[in-house]
């Protein structure tokens, strides 16, 4: 039976329960004024962030970086670079505190133990125990205030499967020790009703699987279920209940979907001690209440639903922002709220059904919820209040008071790991919109109960537009079944093409070829994806013939109409999108996540470059009196773009739309190993309306035809991705002038990278090692950017070195349309065995960490690490380009940087430091093109992050850049006497 009262009617009661609780929580506030200046440090570090917005950023930065700082000279030098910031206003008691010389001083020492003393105090108000002894006394404490507990695991981001083993060990250990002490607890007849567990546990579900991925379902559904069996079994033999924690959107749908098909198995679907979490502040949260309630009612057995705000509300903004996706949370407060209600109302409906567990230190949320159970007669068994350990104290004694049971979620685990959850309740209890800080501040009773006001728009939940300008393509979120089914549909499609013959195309005509090549998928080389008609040398001097026709007519065209057909070319890839994915996926073995987001980068280019070629036609005026100056910029001429195959949709788009746009007649010719996705922008190009002549798709021998191209007489730039070795060739032969050529040849060349991670003892581990293993094997290490050395400090060497073997240890390696794959194939033979040559001289240089094996019915090497390698060693110094890493042992910060600038190359790096003073010195003699700090160093996206290099990198400004149209352009200054016997128009005169 479903029970339903108007919303309205609740209003009243809401208020009436809602005065009585706060009441009862808040303190005397001239009393609490006048200690104000007494509190503890770790008091007054509080009350100074929420008056400080500066010092709050920088205080929680440094209490971020705390865990790995190892001595008091490393924690004072660390306060003095985060609250020694110009956008700090320090208050004079931290002012005096910080005013020391050197680290090392006593007054240094003082600082370091004072405030380090204070964070460890703060630390302990919201985080139960470091241990199981001290968790139990904490509990049995509760206990005797009439509290219930869930105990939730703090600790490391699980990133290895050693990792997400020892995790359900340390429950199962848990679950044991708890149980054991429960049987001497006597009964609390408020909290221990017939058929609720004493003991409870809270724990997450991707955190029993460290590769846990929503585009990977069923592997992921198989690799978690069979250890949450494990938990759930024994925690019936052991009488204890469990609850499953949400954390990420994107882990959402699977995270239910998991839970839902194990509950409904014989063996667990009478358990009426385990639960679900739903948060309120996302969007779709009332849906997947509704969903949960109708599961629930079909399975006839009740679970628990814990009901709360949401803890990860900054993650999730930010990164809808980046990928331009819709934004999954409430933009307002007060929307989370009022959705709060709707869900809690829709709970207690239900009751018979779910029971409800209200999680919120908010006293109208406690208090709506009380007063909707008291209309409903919800029985006492069939809901409880929830609070946070050390942030809901009062309120959860007052609900007590009132005969509610409370539970108290107790986060446990040692005090440094456990520095991320103390972060985002120090947030919490500091943001201008938290109740708590409100209370606090005391604030008027009726403004702090009064019922949320949302903004127009912002509820009832409705999907948000993505932030992002139009100009940037928005890569596939795959945690939407929705965009699997599409991938996995085209991918098939793809596949009933395979075969298919691919012909150039001259003066806008595919012409037939005496040689044909296979282009194969890398991931079994059996498979033809297609074959290449090869163009001879002949019908290149007929092509070039056509450029050289075409050209005349191609500059004239005006840019608006250029910039028309690139712009039309990238609606098209949007519109074939998964079909490019999949061709990327099956021709050049890129696995499906890494292929989406090369088609947004390809379409990114044709929109990026369009606005662009409009902005530098509009030229620049240096009018005077008198005189009309203007600067303006013409097409070059021809140019011959060689395009690379470890990026074959993207840079070959990116490197041949900059010309054309540019208004040069432009020659196509891609690497063999990826000349089906060049035939296939080919058909994008042709479609959007690129002229006869102005394009032409060339594919060809790079010793005969690409020679021929860079050579000719006409060929005015040669825009070259590719080997070292290659690119040199192409900028020596550039420059010398043939008999009959009038101008000088302009080489736009990259030429790869030996590109290093450096990780200092301020680092954070788990984002640096998980940053490390995505820019090391993403792709099977075949990006130009691609981590192939890692450079660690000394004191955490061996750590470092322990969890990067281990995570990658947890890699998938497989064919690259497998949604598990992580690690793909390598192009070819020659690339497979070139590899396993250098890990052999790896062998004779330096200790193999780690090896793995790889499939081998394709062309696959799986990861290699190296440790203890020289910096001076051949695969330290050499390019590799595969799933090979060097990690090199360094003394401190200043060797690192030296040993990361002792290659020939300067393309990308990274730094994974919480230091300030790394971090700025990085920024200034780190000879990258591209820098990375605390993030991995692959995936530059257009416009926000141009890529290219220096030394012998690259030659040529960055592709995706302000500049990079300017090299396929010639500027021209062209000066008017406006003067007419001593008469010219003057601006303003009458």
């Amino acid at each position: 039976m479903v029970l339903q009262v108007e919303k309205s009617t609740y209003e009243a009661k809401t208020q009436e329960i809602a005065k009585q609780l706060l009441a009862a929580t808040q303190e005397n506030r001239s009393f609490f004024a006048s200690l104000r200046d007494q509190m503890r440090l770790d008091d007054k570090l509080l009350a100074w962030a929420m008056s400080n917005p500066g010092l709050r950023v920088q205080l929680f930065r440094f209490i971020d970086t705390l865990p790995a700082l190892h001595s008091k000279a490393e924690i004072a030098a660390h306060l003095q670079e985060y609250l020694g910031d110009e956008s700090v206003e320090l208050p004079t008691a931290l002012k005096q505190m910080l005013n020391f010389a050197n680290p090392d001083s006593m007054p240094g020492q003082v600082a370091a133990t004072t405030v380090g003393t204070a964070v460890e105090t703060l630390a302990h108000k919201y985080i139960s125990g470091e241990n199981i002894k001290q968790v139990i006394k904490t509990v049995e404490k509760l206990r005797k205030e009439k509290m219930a507990f869930t105990i939730d695991l703090l600790g490391e981001a699980v990133i290895t499967e050693t990792e997400a083993q020892f995790y359900l060990d340390r429950y199962l250990e848990l679950m044991q020790q708890l149980a054991e002490a429960s049987k001497s607890w006597s009964k609390v007849p408020a909290i221990d009703e017939a058929d609720v567990a004493k003991v409870q546990v809270s724990v997450k579900l991707t955190a029993f699987y460290s590769q846990f991925d929503p585009l990977d379902a069923k592997g992921s559904e198989e690799r978690v279920s069979s250890r949450i069996r494990t938990l759930l079994r024994r925690a019936k033999e052991l009488g204890a209940a469990v609850h499953f924690d949400m954390e990420q959107y994107a882990y959402k749908n699977l995270t239910f979907s998991i839970l839902k098909k194990i509950l409904l198995e014989d063996e667990f679907k009478q358990r009426t001690d385990i639960g679900m979490t739903i948060q309120a502040y996302l969007r779709d949260s009332e849906e997947d209440a509704r969903n949960l309630i109708a599961w629930a009612k079909q399975r006839g057995y009740p679970i628990t639903i814990r009901l709360v705000k949401g803890a990860y509300w900054d993650q999730e903004t930010i990164k809808a922002a980046q990928k331009h996706w819709q934004q999954p949370v409430y933009n307002d407060k007060a929307a989370t709220d009022a959705n709060f209600e709707t869900i809690t109302q829709l709970l207690l409906e239900n009751h018979e059904y779910v029971y409800a567990a209200i999680g919120s230190h908010n006293v109208r949320s406690q208090a709506r919820a009380i007063a909707i159970a008291e209309s409903l007669n919800v029985p006492r068994r069939c809901f409880e209040m929830q609070v946070l350990y050390g942030m809901g104290d009062k309120l959860a004694s007052a609900l007590v008071d009132r005969g509610y049971r409370v539970r108290v979620y107790c986060p446990y685990g040692e005090l440094l790991p456990g520095m991320a959850y103390l972060i985002r309740r120090l947030l919490e209890n500091t943001a201008n919109s938290s109740f708590l800080r409100q209370n606090m501040e005391n604030r008027p009773v009726e403004e702090l109960i009064a019922p949320p006001l949302v903004r127009q728009g912002d509820f009832p939940p409705s999907p948000t537009p993505p932030l992002t300008p139009s100009l940037f393509a928005v890569d596939t979120d795959y945690a939407e079944e929705k965009a699997i089914r599409l991938s996995q549909q085209a991918l098939q499609d793809v596949r009933r093409q395979f075969g298919k013959t691919y012909l150039p195309l001259v003066n806008g005509e595919y012409v037939e070829t005496q040689d044909v090549v296979d282009s194969v998928n890398p991931s079994n080389f059996s498979e033809i994806v297609g074959k290449i008609g090869l163009l001879s040398v002949e019908q290149a001097q007929e092509a070039m013939k056509a450029a050289k026709s075409a050209f005349p007519a191609w500059r004239k065209t005006p840019v608006k109409q250029r910039a028309g057909i690139l712009r039309k070319a990238g609606d098209l890839m949007e519109q074939r999108r998964a079909e490019f994915s999949a061709w990327i996926v099956l021709e050049v073995g890129k696995p499906v996540r890494e292929a989406d987001a090369e088609v947004s980068e390809a379409i990114d280019f044709c929109r990026y470059y369009a606005d662009e070629m409009e902005r530098l036609d509009e030229g620049v005026n240096y009018d005077v009196p008198g005189e009309n100056n203007r600067y303006i910029y013409q097409p070059r001429g021809i140019a011959v773009v060689i395009s690379p195959w470890n990026f074959p949709l993207a840079i070959a788009c990116g490197m041949t739309v900059a010309a054309l746009v540019a208004g040069n007649c432009t020659f196509l010719k891609p690497a063999e190993t990826s000349s089906v996705i060049a035939a296939k922008l080919t058909e994008v190009l042709v479609e959007a309306g690129i002229p006869k002549g102005v394009f032409q798709y060339v594919p060809g021998k790079g010793s005969q035809v690409g020679a021929y191209l860079v050579n000719h007489v006409d060929t005015h730039v040669i825009a070259f991705t590719g080997s070292q070795e290659v690119g040199c060739r192409i900028y020596a032969e550039a420059a010398i002038l043939k008999p009959g050529q009038k101008h000088m040849k302009r080489v736009i060349a990259e030429m790869g990278g030996k590109n290093a991670i450096i990780v200092d003892e301020s680092a954070d581990l788990d984002a640096a090692v998980l940053g490390v293993v995505q820019s090391a094997f993403g792709y099977s290490g075949q990006k130009c950017s691609a981590c192939s050395r890692v450079i660690v400090v000394e004191p955490i060497y061996n750590t470092f070195v322990e969890r990067f073997v281990e995570a990658t240890k947890s890699l998938n390696i497989g064919e690259a349309e497998l949604p598990s794959t992580q690690v793909g194939p390598v192009i070819d033979a020659a690339a497979r065995d070139r590899i396993h040559e250098y890990i052999e001289k790896g062998h004779a240089e330096a200790k193999a960490a780690l090896e793995m094996s790889a499939p081998d019915n394709g062309y696959f090497i799986g990861p290699v690490i190296f440790s203890e390698v020289s910096p001076d060693s051949t695969i330290a110094q050499q390019e590799i380009f595969g799933p090979v890493v060097a990690v090199i042992r360094v003394k401190d910060f200043e060797e690192a940087l030296e040993v990361a600038n002792g290659t020939n190359y300067a393309l990308t790096g990274g730094l994974y430091s919480r230091t300030p003073s790394h971090i700025e010195q990085a920024q200034s003699e780190f000879e990258v093109g591209n820098l990375y700090v605390n993030r991995n160093i692959t995936g530059a996206i257009v416009a926000r992050q141009p890529f290219g290099g220096f030394k012998l990198s690259g030659v040529g400004s960055k592709a995706g850049g302000p500049d990079y149209l300017l090299q396929f352009l010639e500027p021209r200054t062209i000066t008017e006497n406006i003067q007419r016997q001593g008469f010219a128009p003057i601006e303003g005169a009458d």
